[in-house]
Formats: structure tokens, sequence, C-alpha cells
């Protein structure tokens, strides 16, 4: 195909059939095992566990479902009147990495709380493998953050 040529390629692309198997919390959960990583199931059907101390949940939203959420929570919190600073460090650190997403809530205690999230849309369907790299990717760059933000306000 030339730079100028006007066809589609359509002619020159494979012809595959194959559909990836759609998201669901038994393959959510199939991945975890398969790593062998503890997990539970909590009050509210969702899938959580502890990965160096800091909670983790492993969630399904959309209209069908289709889109994985994986949101983790550092075990340290902070005074509210640290969140300029907080936001600083997840600014700096938003604009040089594309995961995770970062952002403050504070708690019924009035404790500054930090929380990262990876999310993917996986409405076509998704192969084990990439079930697993997403899971992986959530849960391994939301571990950066946190020893980041560890580090910067020496915390352990």
């Amino acid at each position: 195909m030339g730079f100028f040529d006007q066809s589609d390629g359509s002619a020159n692309r494979p012809n595959f059939s194959f559909t990836p198997p759609l998201l669901t919390g038994d393959r959510i959960q199939d991945a975890l095992r398969r790593n062998e990583w503890h997990f539970q199931i909590d009050e509210d059907g969702d899938v959580c566990g502890l990965w160096d101390d800091n909670l983790f949940y492993f969630l399904r939203v959309g209209k069908q479902q289709e889109i994985l959420h994986v949101r983790g929570r550092w075990h340290h919190s902070l005074q509210v009147d640290q969140r300029a600073e907080v936001r600083e460090v997840m600014d700096d650190w938003h604009r040089d990495r594309l995961w995770p997403k970062g952002y403050t809530r504070v708690n019924d205690d009035g404790e500054l709380r930090v929380f990262a999230e990876h999310t993917v849309d996986f409405e076509n369907g998704v192969t084990d493998d990439q079930l697993l790299q997403t899971i992986k990717c959530g849960i391994s760059t939301s571990l950066q953050l946190f020893t980041h933000l560890g580090e910067h306000f020496g915390k352990s």
C-alpha cells in the first residue's frame, strides 16, 4: 500500500474470528488465584485484598459491568492541612506517569486518605493475559505511588 493509496487495506488484513470472553467477577477471582494472591469477598460482594498493608478493590463498573476498576487505599493517613502538599506531590506524579490516578478524601474521622485507581474498559472482552496485566498494573503502579508518598512524608 503506497503513501497515497486510498484503499482501506482490508484485503491485506487477516480475518480473526476470536472474540475474548467478557469480564466477570469469577474471572477476576481466577486471575488472583492463579497468582496465589490472597483476597476475600466483602459484604457487598466486591473482591478485595491487602498488598503491603494497602487495601485494594477489584470492581466491575459500567452498564454491563464491563469496566475493571482497580482501587487502592494507602494504609497511612495524613492531616487535612497537608492536602495541598499531597496534591502537589501527586500533580508531579501525574505529569511524569500514566498510572495510577491518585486523589484524596477526608474520612469521617477527619483524616486525609490517599487513593489510587487504574481503570480499563473491556467492553469487547478481555483475554486472561490482558486481565492479569491490568490487575498487576493497577496494583504495582499504586504501590509505587504509595511508596513515593511515604518517602516524601516520612512514612514507611
